[in-house]
């Protein structure tokens, strides 16, 4: 019996599984590093960060402007309910898929951070750079217009920077494998 036939053969479906295994590898390396991001799916990770952004700053204005507060203060409120909201809404999905609490928690953090840090550094510019808007009360159009401007451009400029972050697998991209 001429093995070196059989050997042959066992060589080649060697070779095939290899790179079966290497087409696999390559695969699963895509689809886990993703490659570019759309600007839909920056527009919708920025628009889940607003979500939570906008709750947390809308109630801080509020209530730093009711409680008549210096505007240093009200600002400090915005920004800390922006990021406590924030970082809830995405736990709360996180949480849902099973994930334990500490993890929860890193997720949100490494998801989030930039994109609210951006958020609230722009929005919290517009509002304390807008002439009155500040000082505005709750009744008063200027409160709230100068508000929701500055949550829209916070939103415009925010979503570029995601874009890039998920594209490198940053940010809201850290959240895909939980949804």
């Amino acid at each position: 019996m001429d093995h070196s036939v059989h050997h042959h053969h066992e060589q080649e479906q060697g070779q095939d599984q290899d790179q079966d295994q290497d087409q696999d590898q390559e695969q699963n390396h895509q689809h886990h590093q993703p490659a570019g991001a759309s600007w839909r799916m920056a527009a919708q990770a920025t628009l889940h960060c607003l979500t939570g952004c906008a709750i947390g700053e809308v109630l801080g204005m509020v209530i730093g402007t009711a409680a008549g507060l210096h505007n240093g203060a009200t600002v400090g409120i915005s920004i800390v309910l922006a990021f406590v909201f924030g970082y809830a809404l995405t736990m709360r999905g996180v949480l849902r898929a099973g994930v334990p609490f500490r993890q929860a928690v890193k997720v949100a953090l490494a998801a989030d951070t930039v994109s609210i840090a951006v958020m609230e550094l722009i929005d919290n510019t517009v509002m304390v750079g807008v002439p009155g808007a500040m000082n505005a009360g709750l009744g008063q159009w200027l409160f709230w217009a100068s508000l929701a401007f500055s949550l829209a451009l916070a939103f415009l400029v925010t979503t570029p920077v995601n874009r890039w972050m998920i594209g490198r697998g940053k940010g809201h991209a850290v959240v895909h494998a939980y949804h």
